[in-house]
């Protein structure tokens, strides 16, 4: 397996390269210590100790996560959060606050923060959200993980046997889980009844169309439930996956 030297999974970015974090906070000791720590991880690090050169720095970096200070000497941390969105919609942001600062905490999620801790914090709580952000953003991998399939926020892992929509996990049986395997193998590619009772039960197709059909559906009610349908019917074709257009 391999690790970092705090000997925790290592977490790269889902091509291989480091995780690129920027953080800013106006205690230069506090955002060294911070960056030290996350150097730990092996990922690349940024520090800014205000809001215009945090937004100059995510220029040049393009982070895929940013730990943020709610105050800061020119402006404040949600102020730089809606310039940070600017540059890069998707990047991962965890707020410090103060412990009695309740307001702050409340704003910064409803900005669009995507978590907080509150000072005095420890190093190993910081790089844990970090961690959980950014594997629940699909903006990083453990490099000892095996085969995924990804169609848009639908992620398999092959040798785990583990299927995820949105981060949230989806229980599935065999025969649907080689179901769902089939159809991510072949994004937005028309299948048809023979090919998937060929791929997944090896069967001559003779009269068993109910079974795609029966197991499309169940796959279907897990897959698709409450959400953006991904897995469609074409009619007189077969089923297709594709991700949700926005």
């Amino acid at each position: 397996m391999n690790t970092t030297r705090s000997g925790r999974p290592a977490l790269t970015r889902p091509d291989g390269t480091p995780l690129r974090v920027l953080v800013v906070d106006d205690d230069p000791d506090l955002a060294e210590v911070l960056s030290g720590a996350l150097r730990y991880e092996g990922w690349q690090v940024r520090t800014a100790g205000d809001g215009a050169s945090a937004v100059a720095a995510a220029r040049e970096l393009l982070p895929d996560a940013v730990v943020l200070d709610v105050m800061l000497p020119d402006t404040d941390g949600f102020a730089v959060l809606r310039s940070l969105h600017t540059v890069k919609a998707d990047v991962c942001v965890l707020f410090l606050t103060a412990r009695d600062a309740v307001e702050d905490r409340i704003k910064g999620i409803t900005a669009g923060g995507d978590d907080y801790v509150t000072k005095p914090f420890s190093l190993e709580e910081v790089v844990a959200r970090l961690r959980g952000l950014l594997r629940r953003a699909g903006m990083a991998r453990q490099l000892d993980e095996g085969p995924r399939l990804t169609v848009g926020d639908l992620v398999m892992d092959e040798d785990a046997r583990e299927v995820t929509r949105g981060g949230e996990l989806i229980e599935l049986s065999p025969t649907e889980f080689e179901l769902l395997r089939f159809l991510m193998r072949n994004p937005r590619r028309v299948l048809s009844k023979a090919q998937i009772l060929d791929r997944v039960w090896s069967y001559d197709f003779g009269g068993r169309a109910h079974v795609v059909e029966l197991y499309i559906s169940y796959v279907r009610k897990k897959v698709d439930a409450g959400r953006e349908p991904m897995i469609h019917t074409v009619r007189g074709a077969g089923y297709v996956i594709k991700p949700v257009t926005t």
